[in-house]
């Protein structure tokens, strides 16, 4: 069976926060014999488990999951890291004749995890500099750094990590980040479906989903992390809802507010996620609320790859 198995596509399921990927993933696990392998980046981090809608074990209706919980929350890792992990995953989980099932809303990773993609190295010292300069004169003065050397990355990202890690790359290769994007070429056979759906709803749905998660615990959550190193970290903190919670902690807002300001960049952070995976013309889009979704996106699945 796992021989004839070997060869199985890779499924990816894609789309903004809160549309329901998850659920999905487990539904066309439990329907082909699959197995699921993170690109979340936030769910990597031990103990970021409410914050990040992680999946609690006893959801999982006994699926496997790769590539959680490897972090604490005082260390990092980078896309190229992730690639090299989740392709592993994938081999080992085609190896045992089980579908590999990719979930999440991280764009890059699951770029990176899927394409033909090259990834340049790093220079610590070059980072450093770049990243003393960024405090010293701002993010705004990298922007404009960017924009003369590589003003298709300039136009397209806007976060002080990766502006950072734009420049690097530049200095390092003498070469464009934006090269290193190349044209879209699946590196294994692979099908993508995305969720999507009515933008008011979705809106509607991440408003409860904070809210839920504010009742659930999540400043304890937060404060839990902080003796962690929570704050220490270089990625983890800027994590939506751990961010705003851990200014409650310290005095300067309510959870009210930041509650809503956790809506708001929710919302923002989905609206991106919509941007970056509709430039994928790759992707199959489901309407998450149709009754059918599971068999819709089964159907999907055998009319690509009858073999499964």
């Amino acid at each position: 069976m796992a021989a004839q198995r070997a060869e199985l596509p890779l499924v990816a399921i894609v789309g903004p926060t809160g549309s329901g990927k998850s659920e999905l993933a487990l539904t066309l696990a439990e329907r082909f014999d699959g197995e699921a392998i993170n690109a979340d980046s936030m769910q990597f981090y031990r103990g970021m488990d409410i914050g990040t809608a992680k999946l609690p074990l006893a959801q999982r209706r006994g699926i496997a999951h790769h590539l959680m919980d490897f972090l604490s929350v005082r260390e990092d890792t980078t896309v190229a890291a992730f690639q090299s992990m989740a392709r592993e995953a994938i081999a080992e989980i085609r190896s045992r004749g089980k579908l590999p099932i990719l979930v999440g809303g991280s764009g890059l990773y699951n770029r990176a995890a899927l394409d033909v993609l090259e990834f340049p190295g790093t220079d610590p010292d070059i980072r450093a500099m770049l990243e003393h300069e960024l405090e010293r004169d701002g993010l705004a003065v990298l922007v404009a750094r960017l924009q003369e050397v590589d003003p298709v990355s300039a136009a397209r990202i806007n976060d002080a990590k990766r502006v950072v890690r734009a420049l690097e790359v530049h200095a390092l290769t003498g070469r464009a980040f934006s090269s290193f994007m190349p044209e879209r070429e699946y590196v294994s056979p692979t099908l993508q479906i995305g969720l999507n759906g009515d933008r008011a709803e979705l809106h509607a749905r991440l408003a409860r989903r904070v809210h839920g998660m504010v009742d659930a615990g999540l400043i304890d959550e937060v404060r839990a992390l902080i003796p962690e190193g929570l704050r220490e970290g270089r990625t983890a903190h800027k994590a939506l809802g751990y961010q705003q919670f851990l200014r409650v902690l310290d005095g300067s807002s309510t959870v009210a507010q930041a509650s809503e300001e956790t809506i708001v960049a929710t919302r923002q952070f989905a609206r991106r996620q919509l941007t970056w995976f509709r430039a994928d013309p790759r992707v199959n889009w489901l309407d998450w609320s149709q009754p059918d979704l599971g068999e819709a996106a089964a159907a999907l699945l055998k009319a690509d790859f009858p073999e499964v």
